[in-house]
C-alpha cells in the first residue's frame, strides 16, 4: 500500500504526460510545414519628372554631400543634397510652385515649395526666407538667402531636399540632363567659314 502511494504522483504525472503530448502536437504547427509566403514588394515609386529649370544656388554649384537614402524609414542617411554657397547667396525656386512653408524649424530658416503639376515639394535650408506661405513662385524666383549659420557642412551650404508625401527623394533627379551636366559654353568651328583675320 505504501509503495502504491509513493508511486501515485509519478504514475499520475506519467499518465498526464501521455495524454497531453498528442494534444500539444495537434495544436502546435508542424515544424516542417511550408513557411508563410514573403510579403509582396512595395509598389514602385513613380519616377521624378525633370521639372527644374535652374539650380537652387549658383550656376553649377559644388555638391558637398550627395543623396544617401536610408535603408529604413528612421535609419541613417542623407535625405537631400548639400550645395556649396556663400552666406547671403540668393536661393531660388528650381521649378514653379506655391510656398507651403517659410519660417524657422529647430533654429534654422526653411522654405518649402509645392511644385505645380506634381505631387512633390522641395525644401531649402538654412535660409532667411524672402517669401511667405501661399505665395506663388516661378522657376528662378528668389525665395531667400543662405544663412551664415545652421548648415551641417564644413563651410556654408544649402541643404536641398525633395519629398513625395513623407518620402524623401533625390532632388538631383529634378534636373534635366542639359542642366545637370552643363559645362562652359564652347563655340565650334563652322565648316567652310574662315576664322577671323583669315582671307576669304
Amino acid at each position: 500500500m505504501r509503495r502504491a502511494m509513493r508511486c501515485a504522483p509519478v504514475c499520475l504525472a506519467t499518465v498526464l504526460l501521455i495524454l497531453t503530448v498528442p494534444l500539444l502536437l495537434l495544436l502546435t504547427p508542424w515544424a516542417w510545414a511550408d513557411p508563410p509566403p514573403p510579403a509582396p514588394p512595395p509598389p514602385p515609386q513613380a519616377p521624378v519628372p525633370a521639372l527644374a529649370r535652374t539650380w537652387p544656388v549658383g550656376v553649377r554649384p559644388l555638391v558637398v554631400r550627395g543623396w544617401e537614402p536610408p535603408a529604413t524609414v528612421y535609419g541613417p542617411g542623407h535625405r537631400g543634397v548639400d550645395l556649396a554657397a556663400p552666406a547671403g547667396s540668393p536661393v531660388r525656386a528650381v521649378a514653379p510652385g506655391r510656398v507651403s512653408f517659410a519660417g524657422r524649424v529647430a533654429g534654422r530658416g526653411v522654405v518649402s515649395v509645392e511644385l505645380t503639376g506634381a505631387d512633390l515639394r522641395t525644401t531649402y535650408e538654412p535660409v532667411t526666407p524672402s517669401v511667405e506661405k501661399g505665395e506663388e513662385v516661378r522657376a528662378g524666383d528668389v525665395v531667400g538667402t543662405v544663412e551664415a549659420t545652421g548648415s551641417h557642412c564644413p563651410t556654408t551650404c544649402i541643404h536641398w531636399g525633395l519629398l513625395r508625401g513623407e518620402t524623401y527623394l533625390n532632388p538631383l533627379a529634378l534636373l534635366p540632363p542639359w542642366l545637370l551636366a552643363r559645362g562652359p559654353s564652347r563655340l565650334l568651328p563652322v565648316l567652310g567659314v574662315p576664322l577671323p583675320g583669315q582671307p576669304l
